[in-house]
């Protein structure tokens, strides 16, 4: 154990998150379920206060850290994984080397337990993930469990510090593919609404929703945070639906979402925020488009850029389309290949 309790102060890069991402991102070793202990326990405090695992912290609060375990212990035994979930996990890799593993996340499996999300998660499958090393792979960011796409895990301790540094800092690019009801007019653009929490929420969080705020109405709520995607029409289908690249330049919660529902054309699948109904402010033909679309979220993260922690080089993971989305792009006539796979610009 660490000696005693310590005081941290929020810097103004850490800002603007969640309070269990902030302790994953100053201690990689940390598990979200030790987080989650340490906060109904007491143990962590915000400015003296009890906080949640969800309360989102600001620039200048002040967080008590309790003693925490040695960063170079062994991690705690991995529950058992079966045949079935480590022939899942090995087959969503889509790049391996001695620092780094990319992931192909399926739709419908968490990044990592909480509330709610019960025992099968990516997190919990690493164990099946060492690939002849000691010690488990850690997550060092996080995809929504119904979103799918690249996920990057650290294959060592000191790979997770240079990895969390690089998002923290957003020396990261990603992009996103969905399909959305409607057509976004103008198509491409930037979305810049701050986000806050939506007031009540079920019992563990799972009914968290986000508000959208008009930028020039940001000092009305002091709880909301500024966001920005950028947005990029791909290709559409007369007024009833679009393909979208999105690439979200903050990283909030929901974020993606929660703008393009602001933005009248929700994601296909979104029930929480619009993409599920059959009536669609879009242009009314109905976000489930007719009953031929899954109702499976329609988002994936197709691609990120980050440097090598090692290395120090630029390298662009890619991930195919999920099976739902896949489905639906041959439905629609689509083909991944017809579109350029950064239309932003990027370097």
């Amino acid at each position: 154990m660490s000696n005693g309790v310590q005081l941290l102060t929020v810097t103004e890069d850490e800002g603007e998150q969640r309070l269990d991402r902030w302790f994953k991102r100053r201690f990689p070793h940390l598990t979200q379920g030790a987080v989650e202990k340490m906060c109904r326990t007491g143990q962590i405090r915000v400015d003296g206060a009890r906080a949640k695992a969800s309360d989102r912290v600001a620039e200048g609060m002040e967080i008590r850290v309790p003693p925490l375990p040695d960063p170079n212990a062994p991690r705690p035994e991995a529950p058992k994984v079966t045949k079935s979930d480590e022939q899942m996990i090995q087959d969503c890799v889509i790049y391996r080397d001695n620092d780094i593993i990319v992931l192909n996340k399926p739709a419908g499996l968490p990044s990592q337990g909480g509330s709610g999300q019960g025992d099968r998660h990516v997190d919990g499958l690493t164990e099946a993930l060492k690939f002849g090393y000691k010690d488990r792979p850690k997550l060092v960011h996080r995809l929504d469990k119904d979103t799918s796409g690249v996920l990057v895990l650290a294959r060592t301790d000191r790979v997770a510090r240079a990895l969390s540094e690089a998002f923290r800092h957003r020396n990261t690019r990603k992009i996103y593919w969905a399909l959305v009801a409607g057509v976004p007019s103008p198509k491409q653009g930037s979305i810049k609404y701050a986000l806050m929490k939506a007031p009540g929420h079920g019992r563990g969080g799972e009914g968290e929703k986000m508000l959208c705020i008009h930028p020039a109405k940001v000092g009305d709520y002091p709880e909301a945070k500024r966001a920005q995607t950028d947005f990029f029409t791909l290709w559409f289908l007369g007024t009833r639906c679009a393909w979208m690249a999105l690439s979200p330049i903050t990283g909030r919660t929901h974020q993606l979402r929660a703008h393009m529902a602001e933005l009248g054309h929700p994601i296909v699948g979104d029930g929480k925020y619009g993409g599920s109904g059959q009536d669609n402010p879009g242009d009314g033909w109905g976000a489930q488009l007719g009953g031929e679309i899954s109702r499976k979220l329609h988002l994936h993260a197709r691609s990120l850029t980050i440097e090598h922690p090692i290395r120090k080089e630029p390298m662009t993971f890619t991930a195919p389309l999920p099976p739902h989305m896949a489905k639906t792009w041959k439905l629609l006539d689509w083909k991944e290949g017809d579109v350029p796979e950064d239309p932003f610009g990027g370097k």
